[in-house]
């Protein structure tokens, strides 16, 4: 099966769409006869990803410099799209950002990874959906999170902070959504493994890392499936895996561990011994 609003003609709204991703679901959408319309803060990058979207054979495609932080940009950029294409069918919440940020550290780097990777997702929701949801067309919302906003791993916690909102906002979404009578718009949450993006700050792919085009492979599949959590393995982790220390992170609290007891040294054996039961 496939998701009924990926189909010729539909609509889809893309953030963070220039690279990574974003870049490589546009042109999955492309080659099924789509219309594109992709936002980034990389203009540079806009032109040449609109040349190669009409190459793979997108019905149409438009680009525009917005900076999702800012809801009235992207207020502009909905009623643009309108104009030209009636609405959007598909929203792909894709813009991130990657920075250090300590708890104690300066507010701009809250600041920054907050407004892309959280209120980006919830600005783009908030203009978007309530015009999908009246054209009364299937329809699809999926916001890009990471396993880092489940297990919250120590080092960078504003990161992790935008991206358990994120988490929790998707799934309040997609109850919200499927509670609406007539609704047929969907939601999901990517959780992508080790990609190799721009993110990744190195310049050649690590043997461990899945390429952007392997991740929306896996994405689309699970979509079609009409999975809500889209957990993507790579080249290191394997499902199993994140599934256990998934597991272990909420056992902190079932078993009344410290926070992050992962990571806490007199829980390490433990850890280790859980990570390996029933390998």
């Amino acid at each position: 099966m496939t998701h009924p609003a990926i189909r010729t003609g539909s609509v889809a709204v893309i953030t963070g769409g220039a690279s990574g991703i974003g870049r490589a679901a546009a042109l999955k959408f492309a080659a099924t006869g789509m219309r594109l319309a992709i936002v980034d803060r990389d203009e540079d990058k806009l032109d040449g990803v609109k040349t190669e979207l009409n190459a793979a054979g997108a019905a149409e495609v438009m680009v525009a410099p917005v900076d999702v932080s800012d809801r009235e940009q992207l207020e502009t950029f909905e009623a643009e799209v309108t104009d030209r294409f009636g609405g959007a069918d598909i929203l792909m919440n894709n813009a991130g950002i990657g920075r250090g940020s300590s708890c104690l550290g300066p507010l701009d780097d809250w600041d920054a990874l907050l407004g892309v990777n959280l209120w980006g997702p919830i600005h783009g929701t908030q203009v978007f959906a309530p015009g999908m949801v009246a054209r009364g067309r299937p329809g699809a919302i999926i916001n890009t999170g990471s396993k880092q906003g489940i297990t919250t791993p120590p080092g960078n916690p504003a990161y992790n902070v935008s991206k358990a909102g994120l988490k929790a906002f998707t799934e309040a979404l997609a109850h919200e959504l499927r509670s609406t009578e007539g609704c047929a718009i969907t939601a999901h949450l990517l959780i992508p493994g080790f990609v190799f993006t721009g993110i990744t700050g190195v310049s050649e792919k690590p043997a461990a890392a899945w390429t952007a085009e392997q991740t929306v492979d896996f994405f689309l599949a699970s979509m079609n499936r009409g999975d809500f959590y889209i957990l993507c393995p790579d080249n290191d982790v394997p499902r199993a895996l994140d599934e256990k220390r998934m597991a272990w992170a909420v056992g902190d609290i079932i078993e009344n561990r410290p926070p992050l007891s992962r990571w806490h040294p007199d829980y390490a054996e433990a850890f280790a011994d859980f990570i390996r039961d029933d390998d």
